[in-house]
C-alpha cells in the first residue's frame, strides 16, 4: 500500500476503527470504583480540615476584635468595651454569652460632644460570616462566663464595671478572660484566645503543651 509516497505492507496498516479504540464499560466502572474508594478515604480528612479552618477563622476574628478594642482605648483615652451579642451589632445591642456577633464600643466621657451619628460603635463583625453557624465562641474567666471585656484608657483590662458603660449585661470584672472556640460537630484543633490583666491578647492551641510557642 502506498502511503505518503512510501510503500508499506498492508499487514502493517491498522484499520482506523482499531487505532481509535475507546474505553470499555468494564474499564470505566473500575476507574469510577477506584475514584470512589479514594474519595471515601479522603472525605474525613477533608471534612476535618474544613472544620479546623472555620474554627481558626472565628478565633482570628475574636483576636482581631479584642486587639482593635485595646487600640481604640489607647487612641481615644477612653474605656472601650468588646462584647458578644445575639442582636444586630449596633448601638444598644445587649451583651450575650456565646453571641454570634461581636462589637467594639467606647464609653463617651461626660465632656465629650454628642455625636451626630451612633459613633460609639467603632468595629463590629458577624462570626457566622467568617466561620460557620456551628462554631461555638464561649468566654470564661475566674468569675464565671463572660460576654464582654473592657479596656481602660491605658489598654489594660478593667476589673470593675464602670457605673455606666453603655452596654446592657456587659460586666467588666474579669482579671483574665479566655474565649474558647470549637466546632459543634467536633474538630481536632480547637483554639483559645486569652486576654490577661495587662491587656495582652494571644491565640493558642489548648491541645498543645504550654511550653510550645502556640500552646496554652
Amino acid at each position: 500500500m502506498l502511503i505518503d509516497g512510501r510503500l508499506i505492507p498492508r499487514s502493517q496498516v491498522q484499520p482506523a476503527a482499531e487505532r481509535q479504540r475507546g474505553v470499555t464499560l468494564i474499564e470505566l466502572v473500575v476507574t469510577l470504583a477506584v475514584f470512589g474508594v479514594l474519595f471515601a478515604l479522603a472525605m474525613p480528612t477533608l471534612t476535618n480540615w474544613i472544620r479546623n479552618s472555620q474554627v481558626r477563622s472565628a478565633a482570628e476574628s475574636i483576636q482581631n476584635g479584642l486587639r482593635a478594642a485595646q487600640q481604640e482605648s489607647v487612641r481615644r483615652s477612653r474605656t472601650v468595651v468588646f462584647f458578644q451579642t445575639y442582636a444586630t451589632p449596633m448601638v444598644g445591642a445587649p451583651a450575650g454569652w456565646g453571641g454570634r456577633s461581636w462589637v467594639v464600643q467606647y464609653v463617651p466621657a461626660a465632656a465629650d460632644p454628642a455625636p451626630a451619628a451612633p459613633e460609639p460603635v467603632v468595629h463590629a463583625a458577624r462570626l457566622n460570616e467568617v466561620g460557620s453557624n456551628r462554631i461555638l465562641v464561649l468566654g470564661t474567666s475566674t468569675v464565671g462566663n463572660v460576654a464582654a471585656v473592657c479596656f481602660n484608657s491605658n489598654g489594660r483590662l478593667l476589673t470593675t464595671t464602670p457605673a455606666s458603660n453603655g452596654v446592657t449585661n456587659a460586666d467588666c470584672n474579669a482579671a483574665l478572660t479566655t474565649f474558647n472556640i470549637s466546632h459543634i460537630d467536633g474538630a481536632d484543633r480547637p483554639l483559645r484566645v486569652t486576654v490577661d490583666l495587662g491587656g495582652r491578647v494571644r491565640m493558642c492551641d489548648p491541645n498543645r503543651p504550654a511550653t510550645a510557642p502556640d500552646g496554652c
